[in-house]
C-alpha cells in the first residue's frame, strides 16, 4: 500500500489537470456548436467570440461548459471519451477487424520484440567486448555515444526509404529502428553492470587461479543482472517508441502509428488518444513483465527478499 499510494496521488493530480483543461481548450467549438444548435450565447458573433479568453467565455456561458466534454471532435477529449474509444475499439471489435486496436497493437508489438531483441543481443555482445578490450572501449564506445545524437525523427524515414529501395518492407524496417533506440541502453547499463565488482572481488578470483571466462561467469555477470535488468526496461520502453516512429512515414496501414495518422489526417482525435493510451498501457505492461522476470531472478539469486 505505501508504494501504491504515491502512484495513485500522481495519477489523480494528472486525471485532475486533464479535466480541468477540458474544459478551455473546448470552450470555443462547444459556444460554436451550441449556437448551431439554437442556443443563445454570449457575444453572438463568433469574431467577437474569437477576441475573447477561454476562461471568459466559459464565465459568459456556463450552460456550455458541461458539452466540452460530450464534442465529438474535440481539441482535448475528456478522460471518460478516451476510456469509451479506449473500450470501444478493443473490448467491443473483433480482434481481426482493422478498427481494433489489439490488432493494430499486435503489429506493432510484433516489430518492438523483434527490434527489441536484436538491440539486446548486439548491446550485450558489444558491452562484453567493451569490458575486455581495451581497444574496443577507446574506440566503439564513443561510436555507440555519438549515434545517439542523431534524432530519430530524421533517421527513420532515411532507413525507411533506404531499405525500401532494397525492397526490403513491412516488419524489418520498423525492428532496425527499435533496435537503434534498444541498444543504447543495454550497451550502457552492461558495461557498467560488467564492471561493479570491486578489486577485492576480482582479485579473490585470482587467488584461485580463475580464468577470465569463470571470472565473466561467476563473477560479472550474475553482478551484471540489476544493471541488465534496468537497462532492459528501458530499451523495450525505447524499442515500441521506435516501431511507433517506424510506422509514421511509411504511411501504414497498420499499428498504433497508423491510427495516429488516421486520426491526425481525417480531424478525429479520439482515434489518436485511443491509440496513445494503448500504446502506454501496453509499455506499462511490457515494463511490468521484466520487472517480474528481475524480482524472480534476483530472488533466486538471493539478492532481494
Amino acid at each position: 500500500m505505501r508504494n501504491v499510494l504515491p502512484i495513485l496521488t500522481v495519477v489523480a493530480v494528472l486525471l485532475g489537470l486533464w479535466v480541468l483543461a477540458v474544459v478551455p481548450m473546448n470552450i470555443h467549438l462547444a459556444v460554436d456548436q451550441a449556437q448551431r444548435d439554437g442556443v443563445v450565447v454570449t457575444p453572438q458573433t463568433p469574431m467577437e467570440r474569437q477576441d475573447v479568453g477561454a476562461l471568459a467565455l466559459a464565465a459568459r456561458n456556463p450552460g456550455v461548459i458541461a458539452s466540452t466534454y460530450t464534442l465529438d471532435r474535440p481539441r482535448l477529449p475528456g478522460p471518460q471519451q478516451v476510456v469509451g474509444e479506449v473500450w470501444k475499439t478493443t473490448v467491443g471489435t473483433r480482434i481481426s477487424s482493422k478498427q481494433s486496436l489489439v490488432y493494430h497493437g499486435w503489429v506493432t508489438l510484433s516489430a518492438t520484440l523483434l527490434g527489441f531483441a536484436i538491440g539486446t543481443t548486439l548491446g550485450i555482445a558489444l558491452a562484453v567486448g567493451i569490458v575486455f578490450s581495451r581497444t574496443m572501449d577507446l574506440s566503439v564506445m564513443p561510436w555507440a555515444i555519438a549515434s545517439q545524437t542523431i534524432p530519430i525523427l530524421a533517421l527513420a524515414p532515411m532507413i525507411i526509404v533506404m531499405m525500401g529501395s532494397l525492397g526490403i518492407q513491412g516488419l524489418l524496417p520498423k525492428a532496425i529502428i527499435s533496435a537503434y533506440l534498444s541498444f543504447f541502453p543495454v550497451v550502457v547499463g552492461m558495461v557498467k553492470g560488467l564492471r561493479s565488482p570491486d578489486a577485492m572481488q576480482i582479485d579473490l578470483l585470482h587467488t584461485y587461479y580463475a580464468s577470465p571466462g569463470q571470472g565473466f561467469w561467476k563473477l560479472r555477470l550474475p553482478a551484471s543482472l540489476p544493471y541488465l535488468f534496468a537497462s532492459l526496461k528501458i530499451g523495450i520502453s525505447a524499442a515500441l517508441v521506435g516501431a511507433i516512429v517506424g510506422e509514421l512515414p511509411t504511411g501504414a496501414r497498420a499499428g498504433f502509428g497508423a491510427r495516429m495518422l488516421v486520426g491526425d489526417q481525417y480531424g478525429q482525435p479520439l482515434v489518436t488518444w485511443a491509440a496513445l493510451f494503448a500504446a502506454a498501457i501496453t509499455a506499462a505492461a511490457l515494463v511490468g513483465l521484466f520487472t517480474l522476470m528481475e524480482r524472480m531472478s534476483l530472488k533466486r539469486m538471493g539478492m532481494v527478499r
